[in-house]
């Protein structure tokens, strides 16, 4: 087996457990793109990968949830744990681009993310979905996902599909432009020295 790439010090882990969930994550934003792990929720596991892929991270999450119930904490609860890891391996920010933005077409849906790592909590979430549930993933629960997301790492983030007409393409896009931004926003600036803001601190 291949060995992993030692974490970068802009990485972070998490347990976090409750009633409903049991939640461990960790993260490293200079990472391979590779996911391991798993939650009890193939369709949000595929999303999962293709968060690690397309935003360049190390990431593995474990988690089991209520899934007799539904799928919905154990959805939200990850979202909480990484937006937490995400903000602790940010740290103070210094250097960074803080902005992202990215386009992601999925066949007939296109999907956009706009995101700013400025400590400000904020979801616009400009998607619908025809069908309620993909497998046993709901689809409505990609908001909760994303709220949960930035409200403890501190994104403002905006979520919007264009267009798009099936559910699994439409959540696979949205997933996507998070990722691609995400990945912009952490990468580091060579001109920076120090934190993004005139204000001196995010």
């Amino acid at each position: 087996m291949a060995s992993r790439k030692a974490p970068s010090s802009r990485s972070a882990r998490l347990e976090r457990t409750t009633k409903e969930t049991s939640i461990r994550v960790a993260l490293d934003l200079d990472g391979d793109g590779s996911f391991r792990g798993a939650t009890g929720v193939a369709f949000f596991d595929h999303m999962l990968v293709l968060l690690a892929r397309h935003g360049a991270l190390s990431l593995e999450v474990q988690a089991k949830g209520d899934l007799d119930v539904e799928c919905h904490h154990t959805v939200e609860d990850v979202g909480l744990a990484f937006g937490t890891v995400l903000a602790q391996a940010a740290g103070d920010k210094k250097g960074i681009r803080r902005y992202g933005h990215a386009v992601v077409p999925m066949e007939e849906a296109l999907c956009e993310c706009a995101l700013d790592f400025c400590g400000r909590p904020f979801l616009h979430f400009g998607a619908t979905f025809e069908r309620p549930m993909i497998e046993n993933y709901a689809t409505e629960v990609t908001e909760d996902f994303f709220r949960a997301v930035a409200n403890t790492a501190g994104l403002t983030l905006h979520l919007d599909c264009r267009r798009g007409r099936n559910a699994h393409h439409i959540v696979e896009g949205l997933f996507k432009a998070f990722a691609r931004a995400l990945r912009e926003s952490v990468s580091a600036d060579p001109r920076l020295t120090d934190v993004p803001s005139t204000k001196g601190v995010l």
